[in-house]
């Protein structure tokens, strides 16, 4: 069994947070990954503008960032896999709702799949559709598109 913990870090705890980590168990469900431990890191512009500096090198804030452990723990039955943090910015995720015109749970939805699959080895060199990442990225989105987190 997969599990899927929400932190917050300068921001206020969302009321949809506990839905939000209930999504990121079904990608991962969907994904086929077994015995998952994710942690998902909630925060503000401020936050993962700090990230992206220290770890991309990149100035601004971003919508998120992955951060892979990918390390098995434990042993027999016991036996998890650490496969790191994904950080999602809420004042950027709320700018992409508006500058994509789309819902804020579908860009929150988007983010989290976009998290989960660099976490899972999957890159992508540009933001063009065509990438497989990306294709798999919507592929998903519409497949568990009844999911609802906001």
């Amino acid at each position: 069994m997969n599990a899927v913990s929400i932190e917050v870090r300068d921001v206020a705890r969302p009321v949809w947070a506990d839905r939000a980590a209930a999504y990121a168990g079904r990608v991962l469900d969907e994904l086929g990954a077994e015995d998952w431990d994710l942690s998902v890191l909630l925060c503000g512009d401020a936050f993962i503008e700090d990230l992206n500096a220290g770890y991309r090198h990149m100035d601004g804030p971003t919508d998120v960032l992955s951060f892979p452990q990918g390390q098995w723990y434990g042993e027999g039955i016991a036996r998890r896999y650490l496969a790191g943090d994904v950080v999602v910015s809420l004042e950027t995720l709320e700018r992409n709702a508006v500058e994509f015109s789309v819902p804020l749970d579908e860009e929150l939805r988007r983010l989290l799949v976009h998290g989960i699959l660099h976490l899972s080895g999957m890159d992508h060199e540009t933001n063009d559709p065509a990438e497989p990442m990306l294709a798999r990225q919507e592929s998903l989105l519409a497949k568990l598109s009844e999911a609802v987190v906001p």
